[in-house]
């Protein structure tokens, strides 16, 4: 009875959507998870926020880096840390975990409520959460988890209750209003104009495009639904102390800019270069990372099935479409602001994956194998170098996923199944890879975190605010940064703070005279050419890593000691 009620299908895809909430949640606090350099902004904004004891006005140190994003990202942070009193990466994170599992949730209803069946709800919701984009955005401390999942919400909402939604004269419309400038208070008023074009061509649509009867009947509800969105965004300037600066900081600054060239011809970026709308054509498959083949193979489909669509496919299909035109026209262009219409893809994988021929699930199944090889390369070279980094259950993980991923392969029945689930183990793999440099080798001794409590400590910048994650780690020191493109050479760091860290390579020793308080490794991201090379051949340790050291210069002029301001971090 037991193994009849295990072998159902209903019950793997169970332990498989167990699997990706623990995938999620694994190494949620660590300081090396996939994430974007906008995180320690907002955390930065958050905790000065916190400290002021005010929701309003946002505080910062950072110059024109206050009102970066609508209040609710930093609300939500707030929240979650108790005032800040639970400083840490988990409590920061873990709302976006909680965004995402509910996004994925609404996929799961949605597809099984447009198909009947429960497994396409399953293979919808998992075929979200293996995306790639939404494990690198879906998890940090950033605005588009609760982004995707509010402006996700009003479509939802039209598809689920198609039924009687597209003809309420009211309380639908109400209801999208309110969803949709939830989603705007996290990401920003700008919005309106793709969720608004979107909804009346879903009017339209359902109309079947009689202009009269949609002009008559359901014209003015996406105007109710925007004119709503619009009025809770206005409750920032409405509460906001100083909305002079909200609108010259977050209106001029933060979203007319992206209509500015900066460099060249608006119209030579747009054709060309890493910001052109080739590169966003590609955003779709790149945000779906080892299923981008199957994610291709729905596009090349839904081609061929043009004129077979269900009503439904159609639907998203113009979100999607709409989503994109309007991104291509800003002078920056990125695949990360397409995260939107991710869900979208996923319900038309879902929706098409008995449809997708197995040899495109087979690529993605090889290209996760390719992956995994190169983790457990890089793992062995470490614990040639290192040793004690990965242990039994590291490997019997690689193991675990290998099995798999070749049963997938070999064993048709399996493919579509297991094509998930191997994608998920793959990240967790990433995860489980990076883990060891978040505990001891990766962070300072409780001996040199006792050391510095109420000191000041200057820290390498390279990105606004990348302070912030050395103050977590560093708990209760005064933790500022300073800029690492100024190449100050020790001697100089020694003369100007008299606590301070630096990044040298692995051979290299600090400078005479410091007291050495601390030492960790640090992962490095850039590497020329040469590296790559002596990296190939085996050579990882030295080049992957360098060494942070946590020194104490006695002899400082104290020029900077007071730490009043992040001088080369803004």
């Amino acid at each position: 009875m037991l193994s009849r009620i295990v072998a159902t299908p209903v019950t793997r895809y169970l332990v498989a959507l167990l699997l990706a909430v623990f995938v999620y949640l694994y190494g949620l606090d660590g300081l090396h998870i996939p994430r974007n350099g906008d995180e320690e902004v907002y955390a930065h904004i958050t905790r000065m926020t916190a400290q002021s004891g005010n929701w309003l006005p946002l505080q910062s140190s950072l110059d024109d880096m206050r009102n970066t994003k609508p209040p609710l990202v930093f609300w939500q942070g707030i929240a979650s840390t108790n005032w800040g009193s639970d400083w840490d990466w988990w409590h920061l994170r873990y709302p976006s975990v909680t965004y995402t599992l509910l996004t994925a949730l609404l996929l799961f209803m949605l597809a099984k409520r447009i198909t009947g069946k429960v497994e396409t709800g399953f293979v919808a919701a998992l075929t979200y959460l293996a995306f790639f984009s939404t494990y690198r955005y879906g998890r940090p401390f950033l605005v588009n988890p609760g982004e995707v999942f509010w402006l996700f919400l009003p479509f939802f909402t039209l598809l689920y209750w198609r039924s009687f939604s597209f003809t309420s004269r009211l309380w639908i419309p109400l209801l999208l209003g309110v969803e949709i400038g939830i989603g705007l208070l996290y990401k920003s008023f700008a919005l309106l104009a793709p969720i608004g074009l979107i909804l009346v061509w879903w009017y339209l649509h359902q109309r079947r495009y009689q202009w009269r009867e949609f002009l008559l009947r359901d014209a003015f509800k996406p105007v109710l639904a925007g004119s709503i969105a619009l009025g809770i965004f206005a409750l920032w300037f409405a509460f906001d102390p100083d909305p002079q600066s909200v609108w010259r900081e977050f209106v001029l600054g933060e979203n007319a800019s992206k209509f500015d060239a900066r460099s060249g011809s608006y119209w030579g970026q747009l054709l060309w270069g890493g910001s052109s709308v080739w590169a966003l054509v590609l955003g779709y498959p790149m945000n779906a990372g080892l299923l981008a083949f199957p994610v291709v193979a729905v596009f090349v489909l839904a081609y061929r099935r043009r004129h077979y669509l269900s009503q439904e496919e159609r639907l998203v299909w113009i979100w999607m479409a709409v989503l994109f035109v309007v991104f291509a026209i800003p002078s920056q262009r990125t695949a990360r602001y397409l995260l939107e219409a991710m869900p979208g893809v996923a319900l038309l994988c879902a929706l098409n994956w008995h449809r997708i021929p197995r040899w495109v699930f087979v690529i993605s199944l090889v290209a996760c194998g390719v992956v995994l090889a190169l983790f457990g390369w890089l793992a062995n070279s470490l614990e040639n170098e290192v040793g004690g980094l990965y242990g039994f259950g590291y490997w019997s993980l690689m193991g675990v996923t290998v099995v798999l991923g070749l049963l997938a392969i070999f064993k048709s029945a399996w493919t579509r199944g297991l094509v998930n689930v191997v994608a998920l183990l793959t990240l967790l793999g990433l995860a489980a890879f990076l883990r060891p440099f978040d505990g001891a080798l990766g962070s300072y001794s409780a001996e040199a975190k006792q050391y510095v409590q109420d000191k000041t400590v200057w820290v390498p910048c390279n990105f606004r605010a990348h302070f912030e994650g050395p103050g977590i780690m560093l708990k209760g020191a005064l933790v500022h940064g300073y800029q690492e493109n100024w190449n100050l050479n020790m001697d100089q760091l020694a003369e100007r703070y008299s606590l301070f860290a630096v990044r040298l390579p692995l051979q290299a020793k600090p400078c005479e005279g410091c007291a050495v308080i601390g030492q960790r490794l640090e992962m490095r991201s850039r590497h020329n050419s040469e590296e790559l090379h002596a990296m190939l051949k085996g050579e990882v340790y030295q080049h992957l890593f360098e060494r942070e050291w946590l020194l104490e210069a006695p002899q400082a002029s104290r020029l900077n000691q007071t730490g009043t301001q992040e001088e080369g971090c803004r």
